[in-house]
């Protein structure tokens, strides 16, 4: 057990495998050490046999489900020039991955920058990425299912952070916007998804494992999604349906779906993180592009991550975790029923909202009008 108990606390989960090699040699020497003596103790010589024997098997117990996983294979990655995309990239390059990224712009007359600025556009971003070590890009858009497919060819793993960033106009909710136009939030937010879930579960496909960002989109008459919606092609309404297609998918796939809150490049704080599983409920607060991409790539290497849906915020300085591991260790897969589809409730909501607001315009300047009639 002293062996077991070593192996556990080792502070160096990164390297398990050194670890329990270095410990099991120790194990091995001290009983050597004693062999001499085991003629006269048979009890004990049955006692070592047998602690030999479940040494492997509690080894083996500790690095259960909510243990974390070496992260070595490829993993791919939608929307990579974006500010959450871009950040996932270079955490990865960092830590001597090997990614392959999705290109939708040609790079090949882009001077890479030396690093990136506010001002970077996206072909310069796309050329920056692709000077980092182990970084591939693979040329294509996420809602054709060919490129999709090439995107994932030797992966285990794609973090899907594409979002539709298309503005809409407000009578849109009445037209067939979202299966004409390329690049509608339908497109990219839910077909996006279905073609990487179809690439999955294709024969001979080795990524088994998808991480996706979305945002809350179970209460379509909050104002937050209203607005969003509305300007933006219902996007938080197709990024659920995304979500529900991850989770009905037949053969079932591995997700983890991410429900962040307002990303932006805001200062770093200590002991802020907070997650909840089952697609629970957190008060709404800002969070850094760079601690969301590293739970997106942490989550790969928790197996009790998988099939969960995560509410990941921040909670006030010192009252939360200073890394999502220990939270990711706690988390568990989806038990709860989610709604099946809400797609024609956000569409609804937006209906409403613009219809109330045309009509509260008309009536000023109906009224406006009277008062300048002689």
């Amino acid at each position: 057990s002293a062996l077991a108990s070593s192996f556990i606390l080792d502070p160096e989960l990164g390297d398990m495998r050194d670890c329990a090699v270095s410990q099991s040699n120790r194990g091995v020497q001290q009983i050597q050490h004693r062999a001499h003596n085991l003629h006269r103790a048979p009890l004990a010589n049955l006692s070592l046999a047998l602690c030999l024997l479940v040494l492997p098997t509690a080894a083996a117990f500790t690095m259960s489900a909510s243990a974390p996983l070496k992260l070595t294979a490829q993993v791919a990655v939608t929307g990579a020039t974006g500010r959450l995309g871009r950040e996932a990239v270079q955490q990865l390059s960092a830590a001597g991955k090997s990614v392959r990224c999705l290109l939708r712009h040609p790079i090949d007359n882009v001077t890479p920058p030396k690093e990136l600025s506010k001002s970077s556009t996206s072909p310069e971003i796309a050329a920056y990425l692709a000077s980092l070590p182990g970084v591939t890009m693979v040329p294509g858009e996420v809602t054709d299912p060919a490129s999709v497919s090439k995107l994932l060819e030797g992966c285990t793993s794609v973090l899907a952070l594409h979002g539709a960033t298309r503005r809409s106009s407000l009578i849109e909710a009445w037209t067939d916007a979202e299966d004409t136009v390329p690049n509608h939030a339908k497109q990219v937010n839910y077909y996006g998804v279905k073609n990487i879930i179809d690439a999955c579960q294709a024969d001979g496909a080795t990524c088994k494992r998808i991480v996706r960002i979305t945002g809350k989109g179970e209460a379509p008459w909050q104002l937050f999604t209203v607005l969003i919606n509305m300007l933006g092609g219902m996007a938080k309404g197709w990024n659920y349906e995304g979500e529900e297609l991850l989770r009905k998918a037949n053969p079932p796939v591995d997700y983890t779906i991410i429900r962040p809150g307002v990303m932006g490049p805001y200062e770093k704080k200590e002991k802020v993180f907070a997650l909840a599983d089952n697609g629970g409920d957190l008060k709404v607060t800002p969070v850094r592009h760079a601690d969301i991409a590293s739970l997106c790539i942490s989550s790969l290497e928790f197996p009790n991550a998988a099939r969960a849906t995560l509410t990941a915020m921040h909670v006030p300085p010192g009252e939360g975790e200073a890394s999502y591991e220990p939270l990711l260790a706690k988390v568990s897969a989806d038990t709860r029923e989610y709604p099946v589809s809400l797609i024609e409730e956000h569409k609804r909501a937006v209906r409403t909202v613009v219809s109330t607001l045309f009509a509260a315009v008309a009536a000023v300047v109906l009224k406006l009008a009277m008062s300048l009639m002689p």
